[in-house]
């Protein structure tokens, strides 16, 4: 992978990451105020945030997946040695919709 891609990658993961935390807060803020008001009804506010935080989570875990994957399978053709360090990145860039579904649950809790 050149550094150009690693960077781009990074740069993706950041700001999947940036963005859930902008929606979880967005959403914990709207039922603040629904609290203060009075209303007891969980509101579309929670389940929305929930579906986009795994929605954004799931693609960037896809886009990276699929791009270190490709790639891994090369690595491993010429270099068998690598199957490690490639399986190491493949669990992180898995992590990323893991870390959305925590996310949603957080958010509906």
């Amino acid at each position: 992978m050149t550094k150009k891609k690693l960077v781009f990658l990074s740069v993706l993961v950041f700001q999947v990451a940036v963005f859930l935390f902008i929606v979880m807060n967005i959403v914990y803020a709207a039922d603040a105020v629904e609290a203060a008001a009075g209303s007891s009804s969980m509101g579309w506010g929670k389940f929305v945030g929930a579906g986009i935080a795994v929605g954004l989570a799931c693609i960037g875990s896809g886009y990276a997946v699929s791009h270190i994957g490709s790639a891994g399978i090369g690595a491993v053709t010429e270099k068998p040695e690598t199957m490690g360090k490639i399986l190491v990145f493949l669990g992180l860039a898995e992590g990323i919709a893991i870390y959305g579904l925590i996310i949603a649950v957080m958010i509906l809790r």
